[in-house]
């Protein structure tokens, strides 16, 4: 005969199924949102036993109709569809139309399911059949809006969870929930969906946009200015027409890069003062960080809510090591996190994995969770560090702006606590169980963290859209760079000059993580017409074009971008500006006149333009490229600092060109706007209006192209199916000899 269960032990349910497993890369390449992310963790949590002391749920796939309670009719039926046999041939392009999302034959089915689950082990939770649960389910969720997939995510799973409960199960009595969303991306999808509804109290901690720098920007455009689209109040900043990340925490770049994951985001009409955002300013932010977040905010303001349930948006990708959070919160911080929470809601909580991308943190934090649920040998451990100095910030502006609503808030914070700015260096932490260590390394010591060595460099999620030729680029964990990689050359050009990073305090490259996440056309009219030649500037190298019966062109190789992923798009079209050469020598094509844009347009003018779809960390690269090229410059010295930011896109959009101080003494100091394609800024290089004069003038040479420069122009232009090789030749020598 069994023993009796004891009345004293928590119900966890726990729920996981090897069919979500089933949702993976076409091809099987490598992504970080892949199916061993949910393995780990139950491969985990059976070696500890956890299984045994939970009740296992089993998955079910959810009722369209409860999808379709928060996402629109079109959006359920294409992922309810989309593994079907119908979309084989479609799949990836339709994938390549979405923010970081893959297809295969299996997302169908594991997207129903990670919705299923979480309603059933919310409706079990919230009936009181459990105390609590934990739904290990993916794809994760919190990014999903009505009617877009976005950021890995497919349908909305806490989402359509809680509208499950406050809506269909109305007898359950959840008046009032609590949504945590601890993962390290701003839960986007999750906030728009319960915006104006009181009934749900959002919070979200997280990397994201800032308003403390943007806050008097925003307030003192106009109306209708094209960048700002209405900023007269800051409750506006909702409807901010954005276009390009322009002023934001972490640069404006980290992902989703909207807006909306602002502490101004406060909710509206009914559901105002209902929509909590932390946005840190920075990465490296750890337990402590956290620790100061839950008690002078969300503790207080829950304490006040009295919520009926706690929902958990459970991503850990803020955790130590993460390739993609660049945060610290060791196994013990997440189970102090869910301590803290325990106390609301009669400990009525439900966990639902989003994010966390390394293996070994991400089951362990789980690990460490579980163990809190049960009661059972949860973490000891101590916080020796003390927050950041832009944590207390970040703090003081979330209850500025909420205390109105939230009386709680209005409490100053302790001025001991603010003069504690810094970190120190080492952080040591006691992360032993009753029994042994939780987290440990290789020989299975217990871990010492050092806040200096989290490298903060984000892999952007943008990059890791497939597209029609699945020619996309996703960064395995253990391929993350680091401050000790370094710049692989081409093997054709092994002593060339690296594009090297800038260096901060911490040997970290920030401003191209920032970049990555931003594409922009690059349209040349030049050499890099020829698509074999812009590669260089992309991969590394050199070509040589044969013509003629010569061997003729690049006599410099080129050190290429960091990022060497193929350009998304490539199109042609023409533009309202004069060509022309000018120049008489450069380092790659010897004597010879270089191709110009006049900055000016002219309808009577038409030149031909090769459109590049690539990103704004590469523009930079080619830019800095393209400006080495005459001899004047002399060598390269590397890209310290980015020479086009974001911010400089809008400048460039209001006055159609944007001239570039760091290129002065370059051929192309002078960003041209050319308007937008595919909602995508257009832009390019030439001289600048007073170098035009200095050619009209004689003071700066003005000469034809060397023969292997005008060859690869011809062959630029005809392989890319525009013009004659006759007609290439007249277009280019009538550029070169008519007079500006």
């Amino acid at each position: 005969m069994a023993a009796p269960e004891d009345p004293r032990r928590r119900r966890v349910g726990l729920l996981y199924d090897e069919r979500m497993c089933r949702h993976a890369t076409p091809d099987g390449e490598i992504h970080p949102e892949n199916p061993d992310r949910i393995r780990a963790i139950w491969q985990k949590l059976e070696s500890e036993g956890i299984p045994q002391r939970c009740i296992v749920l089993s998955a079910k796939e959810a009722e369209d109709k409860y999808i379709a309670s928060v996402h629109t009719q079109r959006h359920v039926k294409l992922i309810k569809n989309i593994s079907s046999k119908k979309f084989n041939s479609r799949r990836l392009r339709i994938a390549s139309n979405f923010n970081s999302i893959y297809f295969n034959k299996g997302s169908s089915e594991a997207a129903s399911l990670a919705a299923g689950s979480l309603i059933e082990v919310s409706e079990k939770v919230a009936k009181g059949d459990l105390d609590s649960a934990i739904a290990i389910v993916r794809p994760p969720g919190h990014h999903a809006e009505p009617d877009e997939a976005m950021g890995f995510c497919l349908f909305n799973n806490v989402a359509i969870a809680a509208n499950f409960l406050l809506n269909e199960r109305p007898e359950l009595g959840i008046r009032k929930m609590l949504i945590v969303d601890w993962d390290v991306h701003h839960g986007n999808g999750t906030q728009n969906m319960f915006y104006k509804d009181p009934r749900v109290l959002f919070f979200s901690v997280h990397r994201s946009a800032c308003v403390t720098t943007t806050r008097n920007l925003v307030e003192s455009v106009p109306p209708d200015t094209g960048w700002f689209a209405p900023a007269a109040y800051r409750t506006s900043f909702r409807y901010f027409r954005r276009k390009y990340s322009i002023i934001m925490f972490d640069f404006g770049s980290f992902y989703p890069a909207r807006d909306d994951g602002s502490y101004c985001m406060i909710g509206e009409g009914p559901g105002a003062g209902y929509n909590i955002n932390v946005p840190w300013e920075q990465g490296q932010c750890g337990d402590a960080d956290y620790m100061a977040v839950w008690d002078h905010v969300l503790l207080p303001v829950a304490e006040s809510y009295n919520p009926d349930i706690i929902m958990i948006s459970a991503g850990f990708d803020a955790a130590v090591d993460d390739p993609l959070g660049g945060c610290c919160i060791t196994p013990y911080g997440y189970s102090l996190m869910l301590k803290k929470l325990m106390g609301f809601a009669q400990g009525k909580i439900v966990m639902a994995l989003e994010g966390g991308y390394n293996l070994k943190s991400i089951a362990n934090s789980v690990l460490a969770c579980a163990k809190v649920l049960l009661e059972e040998k949860p973490l000891v451990g101590s916080i020796e560090a003390q927050p950041l100095e832009s944590t207390w910030r970040v703090i003081q502006e979330v209850c500025h702006e909420l205390k109105t609503f939230w009386p709680a808030l209005s409490v100053e914070l302790p001025q001991k606590l603010l003069v504690s700015c810094r970190r120190p260096c080492s952080i040591e932490l006691n992360l032993s169980s009753s029994s042994e260590s939780t987290v440990e390394n290789d020989e299975g010591a217990s871990t010492t963290l050092c806040a200096t060595n989290f490298v903060d460099i984000i892999e952007p999620l943008s990059k890791l859209n497939i597209d029609e030729d699945n020619h996309w680029k996703a960064v395995a964990p253990d391929h993350i760079p680091t401050k000790q990689s370094s710049v692989v050359l081409s093997e054709e050009c092994p002593n060339a000059q690296a594009l090297m990073p800038d260096k901060n305090v911490d040997g970290c490259t920030p401003w191209r993580s920032v970049l990555s996440e931003t594409e922009v056309w690059y349209g040349s009219y030049g050499s890099n017409m020829w698509n074999p030649e812009f590669l260089c500037y992309i991969k590394g190298g050199k070509v040589r074009c044969l013509s003629y019966g010569q061997v003729e062109g690049m006599n410099e190789p080129c050190p290429g971008s960091r990022d060497k992923s193929s350009p998304k798009d490539v199109i042609w079209k023409t533009v309202p500006h004069r060509l022309f050469f000018a120049r008489s020598l450069t380092c790659r094509w010897g004597k010879g006149g270089v191709a110009f844009l006049h900055p000016e347009s002219n309808k009577n003018d038409k030149a031909y333009m090769c459109m590049y779809r690539i990103t704004l960390e590469q523009f930079n690269d080619v830019l800095l490229q393209e400006n080495s090229l005459h001899q004047e410059n002399g060598r390269s010295q590397g890209a310290g600092t980015p020479l086009l930011v974001l911010s400089d896109i809008g400048v460039a959009a209001e006055n159609k060109s944007l001239p570039l101080e760091a290129l002065k003494a370059g051929c192309y100091s002078n960003i041209l706007y050319l308007g937008e394609e595919d909602n995508l800024p257009i832009l390019t290089m030439t001289c600048s209006c007073s170098e035009i004069d200095q050619f009209r003038s004689g003071e700066l040479p003005v000469s034809g192209p060397s023969n292997g420069y005008m060859n690869t122009l011809v062959r630029g232009l005809v392989e890319g199916k525009q013009i004659t090789r006759e007609e290439a030749i007249a277009y280019i020598n009538d550029a070169a000899t008519r007079e500006l």
